[in-house]
């Protein structure tokens, strides 16, 4: 990759870096520690899920198990709600806010929130943009081609779109899921304060991953800059 040899790379991507490798420290770490501490309410992370589903009216949203720690999410094709080996049977702090989450994005795709629906659109052409667009720049960056660098350029720059309209789908979520938590009495203030701060970290990610996304558009857009003086 031509751009390791460049050091001005690394000024535009290592403050992202390590925002992006302390934000994952972080997560784990915070996961893990109140992973450790039991709820007060004795619900699995799979039955507080069914509590708040059913509550906001969401009985067709099922709910599956599915293999890993932390690979939760929501489906909005299939209306359903995959909770990780690791929150779906866990009594801990940590899967209740987790499990909360993801039914504030089943709340968001039921209520059509409107960010929600943009970045489900978004999904295939982030990540054509993200491969092609970087290929097509590296090619038009290598034979000097002013046209396909810009294409690439813009096509890449899909990526940072998305992960521009994540945050407000990511943040609106974790919203949600604390005051459905505290509504439906499933969390005492300990809890509450406790399963925010395990939120808040895993809201840091996609902070991080959109720092990631701006500084490589950037850096990109320095390198097209840098052509187009030599053109002129």
């Amino acid at each position: 990759m031509f751009y390791y040899f460049d050091y001005r790379y690394f000024l535009f991507a290592m403050p992202a870096l390590l925002l992006a490798l302390y934000a994952q420290w972080r997560v784990r770490s915070t996961y893990a520690k109140y992973s450790q501490v039991a709820n007060a309410t004795g619900l699995t992370g799979a039955e507080t899920a069914r509590r708040l589903l059913d509550a906001a009216g969401l009985h067709d949203v099922r709910i599956e198990r599915i293999p890993g720690e932390l690979t939760d999410h929501y489906d909005p094709g299939a209306k359903v709600l995959r909770l990780s080996d690791s929150t779906y049977s866990s009594y801990s702090v940590a899967a209740t806010g987790v499990c909360a989450h993801e039914v504030g994005h089943a709340i968001q795709d039921a209520q059509a929130y409107a960010p929600m629906r943009l970045r489900t659109g978004l999904v295939p052409v982030a990540g054509i943009g993200s491969n092609l667009g970087y290929i097509l720049f590296i090619l038009g960056f290598f034979i000097n081609s002013f046209g396909l660098a810009t294409v690439g350029l813009i096509l890449f720059s899909a990526a940072a779109v998305f992960a521009a309209v994540t945050l407000p789908v990511e943040f609106n979520a974790s919203g949600r899921a604390l005051a459905l938590l505290e509504a439906n009495g499933l969390v005492t203030p300990q809890d509450y304060a406790m399963a925010k701060e395990v939120l808040d970290a895993a809201a840091l990610t996609y902070v991080a991953g959109l720092a990631q996304a701006l500084s490589q558009v950037l850096y990109f857009a320095l390198l097209l800059s840098g052509m187009q003086r030599r053109r002129d």
